[in-house]
């Protein structure tokens, strides 16, 4: 028995290892990335810093990178992959700057049209997501104690803001990360959540009704300066999983997961990842597993957040995963491909 054990052990090491091998793509830029959306798994856009986007219609053989025009001063933190030829990007910074942006592609990049574009005092967008192609919605930072958010039915030829009375009230110093393009995540039809952080605790926003009511729960996940909720991920209506931390100290040891079994109505706290620290973005995978990256590195679970399992150090800052074909976005051009059977 001890040597079958001691078999399988050596067995189970050896596949981590060969899982743990992200396969780094050379793509001709040095901007840095926040944001990844996949359509199929071979379909991808990236979206970064200096107004750059990325994208592979061939599963990362080839990849096509680019500039918006006028937009060298974007930091594109969040992206929305529709199809090969479609895609939304979301530029975060001060309105006033002139960086709260959001442009489309119907082409496959060789155009963009700027579908919105606001210099109003206070708003800079965290996320965005949408639930097909014709509805979407954006959210910013708060404005006078609100979510500041914005919602299309028509793929983003209009934008139109939902009333700040209908959105529960901010805590002191309350706001998001816009830091992997998963703060914001929608699911099914009508269902979208918001994870915050700066407070006194993580805290998940939650409507379902395409933003126009809105209920706040608690998460055992604790919040303050440069600390709160990073990313999330809904497997389905009810389950969905808050990652984060603090990205002043990304190595730091703690509570960085919990789960919500009833749609984010309330959260359970889970073990701490490994490796421990900041994360910021997570995924499901086939067979139920569970893969979180962040700057200390990437952790897979099979057993929902239970147990965790250290697959590199790699750091990343965003993550996006179909049918088991995963692509991780990081600093100074930093991409990567991951296949998981």
């Amino acid at each position: 028995m001890k040597q079958l054990i001691s078999s399988f052990l050596v067995y189970f090491a050896t596949v981590t290892s060969v899982l743990a091998q992200w396969q780094f793509q050379a793509v001709q830029t040095d901007a840095s990335f926040r944001a990844v959306s996949v359509a199929s798994p071979d379909i991808a856009w990236v979206g970064g810093t200096k107004g750059t986007f990325i994208r592979t219609v061939d599963g990362g053989k080839t990849w096509q990178a680019g500039t918006v025009p006028d937009a060298q001063t974007c930091d594109f933190r969040d992206v929305q992959a529709i199809d090969a030829q479609t895609a939304f990007l979301m530029s975060a910074g001060p309105a006033e700057k002139g960086q709260a942006r959001i442009y489309k592609t119907t082409n496959g990049g060789q155009t963009w049209t700027l579908l919105y574009q606001t210099q109003q005092q206070g708003v800079f967008f965290d996320g965005m997501d949408f639930w097909d192609k014709q509805h979407g919605i954006v959210f910013s930072d708060p404005i006078d104690g609100k979510w500041f958010i914005l919602t299309t039915g028509n793929g983003g030829k209009t934008w139109q803001p939902l009333p700040a009375g209908n959105l529960p009230a901010m805590q002191p110093n309350e706001a998001a990360f816009a830091a992997s393009g998963t703060s914001l995540v929608v699911q099914g039809k009508r269902n979208v959540w918001i994870a915050s952080g700066g407070g006194t605790n993580g805290r998940v926003f939650r409507s379902t009704d395409r933003g126009q009511t809105w209920s706040v729960a608690n998460t055992p996940l604790p919040a303050g300066d440069a600390t709160g909720l990073f990313g999330l991920h809904f497997f389905s209506e009810k389950a969905g999983i808050a990652v984060g931390g603090n990205y002043k100290q990304e190595q730091q040891p703690g509570p960085n997961a919990a789960i919500t079994r009833d749609g984010g109505q309330t959260w359970q706290l889970l073990a701490q990842t490994d490796p421990p620290g900041l994360k910021e973005a997570i995924a499901l995978l086939p067979g139920d597993r569970i893969i979180a990256v962040g700057p200390s590195g990437t952790s897979l679970s099979a057993d929902q957040g239970q147990t965790w399992q250290k697959l590199d150090t790699d750091g990343f800052h965003s993550l996006a995963c179909a049918k088991g074909t995963c692509y991780a976005v990081g600093a100074k051009g930093k991409i990567a491909i991951q296949r998981f059977k």
